[in-house]
């Protein structure tokens, strides 16, 4: 039997998810021959004792004595603030690691994390998490089998049921970064095209206090790609009928719609349409639960040696470089070029 420790370090909302995922895989990894431990530790000392005793995990006081005790997967899902010097750490020990996005605070603080991999050639995998989910890989599949022919448009929705406490929005960095970033990702990942130029507006009609603390509560993106495809990306903190995330893809010979089920978080105006009737999704934590759990699966596929890595530090960076860009011509109500050359 082959045993594999992973090392999970913080377990607050998105923590503990992850780790509810790992133990879900311990059957299915066990008659396949290997053994999956993992070991926890976060600040919050008993919150992580009570989770781990729950999971038939291990604690541990500090991510450095986990570290230490000898791992074969590291697991981040802390404060973006604390993601360098914990990939670095990871890296350092020579084993895989796994963060959450972003890689930093920013792009420019990212950069030398970058190099810091690259020059100590570790693995590290970056939490985009809608490359695992079924809808996305079909949309991606479809288009590179040239089902859909050439894509003349992409519309891009991201919108949360309700905003999250102002104290996280005061240093998330702004509605783009925080939420419009997956989308950035999947419309590089699915059309394997760079974004080269963003053009952004935004609003605030909510809370005052979103305003307050630099953000805005609903904003659009007009896109354009290197091959001249235009798209929208918007966003929303605001979307009372549910958590609603979707990808419209038009191409020359045919369309697809990614999120569009049951759930959808929409209603038909057109007579006598009941479709969708299903209870709509109410976070992204339901929205994406087979995606996360996928995503999991996937690292400890790449621990072991079984495939390449699904969302690299640098895919990660390039989908915050765009973000910067929307977010620069939102203060500046001008088109910005997006400078995905920093990363090369």
């Amino acid at each position: 039997m082959k045993i594999v420790v992973l090392g999970l370090v913080g377990v607050g909302r998105i923590g503990v998810m992850h780790a509810n995922n790992i133990a879900g895989l311990r059957d299915v990894l066990h008659r396949r021959g290997v053994d999956l431990q993992l070991r926890l530790t976060d600040v919050a000392a008993d919150h992580a004792r009570t989770i781990a005793a729950g999971l038939g995990a291990e604690f541990f006081p500090s991510a450095a004595a986990m570290l230490a005790s000898g791992l074969d997967g590291l697991i981040i899902a802390t404060g973006t603030a604390t993601h360098p010097e914990l990939i670095r750490a990871g890296v350092t020990a020579g084993i895989p690691v796994f963060c959450e996005k972003p890689v930093a605070m920013n792009v420019a603080e990212s950069l030398p994390v970058l190099d810091f991999i690259r020059d100590n050639r570790g693995v590290v995998q970056i939490g985009h998490q809608r490359r695992f989910d079924v809808g996305y890989l079909e949309a991606r599949r479809a288009f590179l089998a040239g089902e859909l022919g050439w894509i003349h448009s992409l519309r891009a929705v991201t919108c949360d049921m309700a905003p999250p406490p102002v104290e996280f929005l005061a240093t998330s960095g702004g509605l783009f970064r925080d939420c419009s970033v997956h989308d950035f990702d999947i419309v590089r990942w699915l059309t394997g095209r760079e974004i080269v130029e963003v053009y952004a507006k935004g609003s605030n009609r909510g809370h005052p206090a979103i305003g307050g603390v630099g953000d805005v509560d609903t904003a659009l993106a007009l896109i354009t790609l290197d091959d001249g495809t235009v798209g929208t990306v918007s966003a929303s903190r605001y979307n009372g009928a549910g958590h609603d995330v979707r990808l419209e893809i038009q191409g020359s010979d045919n369309s697809v719609l990614v999120g569009l089920d049951d759930k959808t978080a929409l209603v038909s105006a057109e007579s006598g349409v009941s479709f969708p009737g299903g209870r709509p999704h109410q976070t992204f934590a339901e929205r994406f639960d087979q995606a996360y759990r996928s995503e999991m699966a996937a690292f400890v596929e790449l621990i072991l040696g079984e495939r390449s890595n699904p969302c690299t530090p640098e895919d990660a960076v390039a989908a915050s470089v765009v973000a910067d860009a929307a977010q620069e011509s939102l203060a500046t109500g001008a088109p910005v070029q997006v400078g995905v050359s920093v990363l090369s």
